[in-house]
């Protein structure tokens, strides 16, 4: 446990990527709310949600990308082994999501007691998160951060083992995959179905467990690509 530690803390050198620049993204989102809402034309009276959680995930994939492709070399080079670099990986994966996920449910109470930043606002008290207790909120806004990176950590271990060739048949694969799905769900119209099983799924449900075991799957298929890339 000392060595994954030890290995956790060397991914930590790029602390700007992981934690400082999602941070700071989390205290601009008030204002950057505001500024939409001048832009649209909202007035204080009328509650409305923005949108704007999305941009956390996606500013926390280039971390993960140079985990895999920058620090994992360099680790090797040190005797790291890869089943203590994968731990490390994931502790890391972990403390980022749930550190981020406490900063955002403290900002959901403060939207909450300041009555949606004085306009109605609901930056991140969106009405699909449910209205749980505090622990639930928690976990829901760490969920997505959890799956976001392990599919960056995926794309670096990819990129690390095929390089350019590999991030393109892999994009092109997961396309296909889609596609393929689509297609199938809609000529035996299940769409219906599948929005009304979705529709009662509870929040934790939603946001936590079904994100956390997609993760774990790309986890696995990390280490499997993994244990043959290298430096």
């Amino acid at each position: 446990m000392t060595r994954v530690l030890d290995v956790a803390r060397i991914q930590l050198v790029h602390w700007p990527t992981l934690l400082a620049y999602p941070l700071i993204l989390l205290a601009a989102m008030p204002l950057l709310g505001w500024g939409i809402d001048i832009s649209n034309g909202e007035t204080a009276a009328a509650a409305h949600e923005i949108y704007l959680l999305p941009a956390m995930w996606g500013l926390i994939a280039p971390a993960h990308l140079q985990t895999m492709t920058q620090i994992f070399p360099f680790t090797l080079g040190l005797g790291v082994t890869r089943r203590t670099f994968a731990a490390a990986t994931a502790l890391v994966v972990l403390g980022q999501a749930l550190l981020l996920g406490l900063g955002l449910t403290a900002f959901d109470a403060v939207e909450r007691l300041t009555g949606g930043w004085g306009r109605h606002a609901r930056i991140f008290g969106l009405d699909v998160f449910g209205h749980g207790d505090p622990l639930t909120r928690w976990l829901v806004y760490s969920g997505p951060l959890i799956a976001v990176s392990a599919i960056a950590v995926v794309a670096g271990v990819v990129f690390q083992r095929w390089r350019q060739n590999g991030i393109y048949l892999t994009v092109f694969a997961a396309a296909l995959l889609l596609a393929g799905a689509k297609a199938l769900v809609t000529a035996q119209r299940w769409w219906p179905s599948i929005g009304g099983f979705l529709s009662g799924q509870p929040s934790l449900a939603l946001f936590t467990a079904y994100p956390v075991v997609f993760a774990l799957a790309l986890g696995g298929a990390a280490w499997l690509v993994l244990r043959r890339a290298t430096a």
